[in-house]
């Protein structure tokens, strides 16, 4: 779908740059428009652009104008240097302030071309801005100052798709009449020709869209424990508090309990004698418990209490003398663990391949148990071969894998079919979100794994008409919201929440931490 934008520059040097850089990328028919510059020459700019867009909206229903602006600007951040790229998350002047949605996905893609980016507010002014008035700006969280965007996108409905790249040319840390400006200036002006094929994939990627949003989807019960277990050793011990391995693996779940005081360690060396440690809603191995008592460590345990079941169970079947098949993926801390409770009798089974080829001492006494956050479907599979291969194959009392994994599975299944692609918000190192993508690609629409909006590359969205958005059960519900957001401000969302069931589970806190 084809839609229309234009893409304004201030001066013809500037619009020359972004032309040199469409051409580059075969892109030469983006609607490039000089406007002039200062603040008198980009009003009128505007007020035109509305004239045309008026009259030709009878002939163009459904494809929402877009308006990107770009030259170059002046850093009110100390830390910018020319050639440094600001996307604007919001511009201000003109007496509003207009926002700009989709600058994660622009900046995104700017950074694939190996530019240096920033996202975050540029202001607009009617007069070059120097020395201290600079620093009073930047006070204000403002990244870059300009003498055009605001007025250059004043006016516009609020709907319209809007963009705002500047690069900077003189920062603000060097006085701006210097003979090392005409430097910085071809700098800038370079740069800007590198951001050009970025802006054409922006104009590309607008269009009205269906985002179709399964439910559940974000946090479980266990997250959400693990998570509160934490906060809560922080407000009643204070900072720091050790956490061993990652609480739950999302990056920036961890980030945010960084910032408030928590000390994530892989190992318990790390941790000083007599510390707090909590462990990973993950789970850990009898000998780490061992190492934390002889190092005489406080222990809180945030193990998910659907992981203890699985720890309870291998015992179990440990102890009454089966072998053990573990159906888990090395190296993960689940794994790890619950093969730690009993390693002389627990066997890893990976995949389908090992599945068919694994041997165990007495083929009579086998039993099975499953890595909570794996695919139902690749599990059911490996599963049908154990028990074609040992007819005593004992399974476990109750699916180990947990209601939250599952659900989230089937929530996708329901939409995924409807989708042009699927975006899967949660981290690398999250098994169920892994599982979500891959259950999205073997129903056959293209998904991807994102962390933020901030992964998104604006290229997959160039066609996609219907946007499916999950996510694993250890990313927060925020990250979802921010990502519709984005997408939002490329065109016109049609939002529809798809509901397969409703989660009421909560599990208790450990007793280390309950309020009195």
């Amino acid at each position: 779908m084809t839609s229309a934008y234009v893409v304004w520059a201030p001066t013809r040097a500037e619009a020359a740059c972004l032309r040199r850089g469409l051409t580059a990328a075969g892109e030469p028919g983006v609607a490039l428009v000089p406007t002039g510059a200062g603040r008198q020459r980009a009003e009128r700019a505007a007020r035109d652009l509305r004239a045309q867009s008026g009259a030709q909206s009878d002939a163009r229903p459904g494809a929402p104008p877009a308006v990107a602006v770009a030259g170059i600007a002046g850093g009110l951040d100390p830390s910018l240097v020319p050639g440094d790229v600001i996307v604007a998350t919001e511009v201000r002047g003109a007496d509003r302030v207009v926002t700009c949605p989709s600058a994660p996905l622009l900046a995104a893609r700017l950074r694939r071309f190996g530019l240096t980016v920033r996202t975050g507010p540029v202001l607009s002014r009617d007069h070059i801005v120097t020395g201290a008035e600079r620093r009073t700006l930047h006070r204000t969280g403002a990244l870059a100052v300009d003498m055009e965007s605001a007025w250059s996108l004043a006016g516009l409905p609020a709907e319209t798709p809007t963009a705002c790249v500047r690069v900077i040319a003189d920062p603000a840390t060097r006085p701006l009449l210097r003979p090392v400006t005409v430097a910085h200036l071809r700098t800038a002006l370079r740069t800007l020709t590198r951001v050009a094929p970025a802006l054409a994939t922006w104009g590309s990627a607008i269009r009205p869209r269906r985002v179709l949003l399964p439910s559940p989807r974000s946090f479980c019960a266990g997250v959400e424990r693990a998570i509160h277990i934490v906060e809560r050793v922080l407000e009643q011990q204070g900072a720091p508090v050790y956490v061993r391995k990652q609480i739950v693996h999302n990056v920036h779940v961890v980030r945010r309990l960084e910032a408030l005081g928590a000390v994530f360690v892989e190992e318990l060396d790390e941790v000083p004698d007599g510390a707090t440690v909590v462990f990973s809603a993950h789970g850990v191995a009898p000998a780490v418990r061992t190492d934390a008592s002889v190092r005489g460590l406080s222990v809180v345990d945030a193990t998910c209490p659907l992981v203890a079941k699985v720890h309870s169970e291998a015992r179990r079947f440990a102890d009454r003398g089966d072998t053990v098949l573990f159906i888990g993926h090395a190296g993960h801390e689940e794994t790890e663990g619950t093969i730690g409770e009993r390693p002389d009798s627990t066997l890893l089974v990976e995949d389908l391949d090992a599945a068919r080829g694994i041997e165990v001492p007495d083929p009579a006494r086998v039993s099975y148990l499953v890595q909570t956050t794996l695919a139902v479907d690749e599990v059911a599979e490996i599963v049908d071969v154990l028990h074609e291969r040992f007819e005593s194959l004992q399974a476990p009392g109750s699916d180990d894998i947990c209601y939250a994994t599952t659900n989230r599975q089937h929530a996708l299944r329901s939409v995924a079919d409807e989708a042009d692609l699927v975006l899967v918000v949660g981290s690398q190192n999250s098994s169920n979100s892994n599982r979500l993508v891959e259950l999205a690609d073997r129903m056959g629409t293209p998904a991807h794994l994102i962390d933020d909006a901030g992964d998104i590359d604006l290229a997959w969205l160039t066609d996609a008409g219907t946007i499916a958005i999950t996510a694993g059960a250890s990313a927060p519900m925020s990250l979802v919201e921010e990502t519709v957001e984005a997408i939002r401000g490329l065109g016109p969302v049609d939002l529809l929440e798809r509901e397969v069931t409703t989660e009421d589970i909560q599990f208790t806190l450990p007793k280390e931490v309950r309020q009195p």
